[in-house]
């Protein structure tokens, strides 16, 4: 079976405390429960949850729908951007099974990265190693006006903005999340491929899509 990889890279900095880390994890039980739901997710979805303050951490392998469990986190520390774009690479690597001559391997996977502020880490060698590695669509999403815009755009050219980093607008993104991810799964159910941005959902009012 081709797994669907999908990796949420979360920001759980020190500026991420109070509300924010609490509508996060809310967000993911949000996630969880509407891809239990679904029959194609739960088909071909498989998830990981990588945080990143100033260290980062893949807080879930990559596991099947049916198996996955919001994790327990917590908020604190600086923003490692540039380490979690090369530890999603190094993660990726080993779980993300490659095409032989005998089968086809897994889809491209999705990534959807959240932050809410500005890196705390050199960025450089990080971004080199996630721009060469072949992603299904990657999403970046600027949580709140004290983003580094600019580096999203580097990363992506898919950058969303929410206004605030309140219980709302983090509900709101996690739905859309969800949305794409069974989107995503049912197309390949279908006898599609990989999709685009375009074929993913509207996003909701509380997102902006930010051109680049």
């Amino acid at each position: 079976m081709r797994r669907l990889p999908v990796y949420l890279l979360l920001d759980v900095s020190g500026s991420m405390s109070g509300e924010p880390i609490e509508a996060v994890k809310t967000g993911m039980q949000t996630l969880h429960n509407a891809l239990r739901k679904d029959p194609y997710a739960l088909e071909s979805a498989y998830v990981s949850v990588i945080t990143f303050a100033s260290e980062v951490n893949q807080v879930v392998p990559l596991t099947e729908v049916a198996q996955f469990t919001p994790p327990e986190i917590r908020a604190g520390g600086g923003t490692a951007i540039g380490g979690v774009l090369a530890k999603v690479v190094e993660c990726a690597e080993a779980e993300v099974k490659k095409s032989t001559p005998e089968q086809k391997g897994d889809w491209k996977p999705l990534v959807f990265i959240m932050t809410d502020g500005y890196p705390t880490d050199s960025v450089d060698e990080g971004l080199a190693k996630f721009k060469q590695y072949h992603w299904g669509t990657v999403v970046a999403c600027a949580a709140g006006d004290q983003c580094d815009e600019e580096l999203l755009a580097k990363i992506t050219g898919n950058v969303v903005k929410l206004a605030t980093a309140d219980q709302n607008s983090i509900a709101a993104f996690f739905k859309w999340v969800s949305a794409s991810v069974s989107t995503s799964s049912k197309k390949i159910d279908a006898g599609g491929g990989d999709s685009t941005m375009d074929e993913l959902p509207p996003p909701p009012p509380e997102i902006t899509l930010v051109q680049p």
